[in-house]
C-alpha cells in the first residue's frame, strides 16, 4: 500500500525545513521547531492538521514581526525551491493565519508562493472577510503572465472546493466568479482549464440553468472553451440534464433503443464483480451517450445512486452495437459496500431505459 501524503512530512522532512530556514534565518531554533511540531497529537493529524500545526510553529520561531517572517520565507523559496515541489502548503497558510491584518504583504506573498505550494485554501478568508476587494483581486490574478496566478483566481474561489472553507455566498449566488471564468476561458494551459470547469461544475449544482445557458453560450467559440464546458457540464450530463445534454448532440433520447439488457449473476458476493451486456440500435443517423446507475444499499438500508459513463459515440443509420461491460463490488477508499437488494439501471442519452435487481452478500470465506 502506498504511503499516505501525510507521511512525507516525517522527522527528516522537518530537519530539512528547519535547516534551510535557519540558512537565511540564524536566529531560527531547528531542534525546538522539530520537537514543538511533532509533539503528542502529531501521529494522529492528518494531511491539513499537520500543515496547520507547521505554520503554528513557524509561527513561534519566525520573526514575531509578521513583515520580517515573509521576508525569511520568501529567502527560503528563493534558494531551496527545488524540494518546495512537494505539498507545502504551510507557507500558503502561515499567510492564512498570521496575515489577515496585513492585507497588501499578504496579497503579494500569496501571488509569489503560489506557484510553489497552490495557495487556494489560504485565498478564502480574505474572500469571506472582504469580498469585493478580494474577488477583484482574484480577476487581476486571472489576466496574470503566470498560469499558476492564474489557475488560483478560479480555483480559489470554487464554490465547492473539496477540503476547503466554504464560501456560502458563492454558493447562493455565483455571480462575483462569471467574469473570472470568462476571462479564463480560453485559456491556453490545462492546468488552468480543469480549474475553471471544476469551478463550472460547482455552480451547476446550486444553479444548473445559469450553468447549462453559460455552457451553450461559450460552446463552438474555441477548442479549449468546448474542453472546459464538457468537462464543466459534467454533473449536468450525470444528471440527464435535457439543455446540458442538447448542447454536445445528445438531446433525442428515443433515438437510440436499446435492448437485452442482462446481467449475468442474480447475486454477488463484496469484493467480486458482475458483467451485464445490452445491445443499442438506430434508424437514423445519431449520437448516444451511454451510461448505468447503481442504486447501491448504504450502511443505513437506504440506497444511494451512482452513474458511470459507459461511451458517448455517434452512430450511423440502421446501426447496431452491443456493449459487455464489468462491474466490481471490491471496497475503495471511497466506497464501501454493503448487502441488501441493489438495482443497475441503463440509461442512453439521460433517460432510463431497463432497470434490474440483484443480490450483494458478504464475501464467504472458504474454510
Amino acid at each position: 500500500m502506498a504511503d499516505a501524503i501525510k507521511d512525507v512530512f516525517n522527522r527528516d522532512y522537518l530537519h530539512k525545513l528547519a535547516a534551510d530556514i535557519h540558512v537565511v534565518y540564524p536566529h531560527f531554533k531547528t531542534d525546538e521547531f522539530v520537537k514543538s511540531t511533532m509533539d503528542e497529537a502529531w501521529d494522529s493529524l492528518e494531511l491539513k492538521g499537520r500543515m496547520r500545526q507547521i505554520t503554528i510553529n513557524l509561527g513561534k520561531f519566525l520573526p514575531a514581526n509578521y513583515s520580517e517572517a515573509i521576508t525569511v520565507i520568501d529567502n527560503v523559496i528563493v534558494n531551496q525551491g527545488s524540494w518546495l515541489e512537494s505539498f507545502c502548503l504551510y507557507f500558503p497558510d502561515f499567510v492564512e493565519v498570521f496575515g489577515q491584518d496585513d492585507w497588501d504583504i499578504s496579497i503579494a506573498a500569496l501571488e509569489r508562493y503560489t506557484p510553489y505550494a497552490s495557495a487556494e485554501f489560504a485565498v478564502r478568508p480574505f474572500i469571506i472577510n472582504d469580498e469585493e476587494r478580494m474577488m477583484a483581486q482574484m480577476y487581476a490574478w486571472s489576466k496574470s503572465d503566470n498560469q499558476h496566478v492564474r489557475r488560483l483566481a478560479s480555483e480559489g474561489c470554487r464554490p465547492a472546493l473539496p477540503w476547503a472553507q466554504a464560501l456560502p455566498k458563492f454558493k447562493k449566488d455565483p455571480a462575483l466568479i462569471l467574469p473570472i471564468l470568462e476571462q479564463l476561458k480560453t485559456d491556453p494551459d490545462i492546468y488552468v482549464r480543469k480549474s475553471v470547469a471544476n469551478n463550472l461544475n460547482d455552480i451547476s449544482k446550486t444553479h444548473p440553468d445559469l450553468v447549462a445557458k453559460l455552457a451553450k453560450d461559450w460552446y463552438g467559440e474555441n477548442e479549449y472553451t468546448n474542453w472546459i464546458v464538457k468537462h464543466g457540464c459534467r454533473t449536468l450530463l450525470k444528471k440527464g440534464n435535457r439543455d446540458a445534454l442538447a448542447i454536445f448532440g445528445f438531446h433525442d433520447a428515443k433515438a437510440v433503443d436499446a435492448n437485452n439488457f442482462t446481467i449475468d449473476a442474480q447475486t454477488v458476493a463484496i469484493g467480486d464483480s458482475f458483467n451485464f451486456s445490452f445491445t443499442i440500435t438506430t434508424k437514423d443517423a445519431t449520437k448516444a451517450r451511454l451510461e448505468y446507475a447503481i442504486d447501491f444499499v448504504k450502511s443505513t438500508g437506504k440506497r444511494n445512486r451512482k452513474i458511470f459513463q459507459i461511451s458517448e459515440i455517434s452512430l450511423n443509420a440502421n446501426e447496431s452495437k452491443t456493449y459487455a461491460k464489468n462491474h466490481s463490488f471490491a471496497d475503495l477508499s471511497t466506497r464501501k459496500h454493503y448487502p441488501g437488494t441493489h438495482s443497475i439501471t441503463l440509461i442512453v442519452n439521460g433517460l432510463e431505459r431497463s432497470t434490474l435487481d440483484f443480490e450483494v452478500k458478504n464475501h464467504q470465506i472458504k474454510p
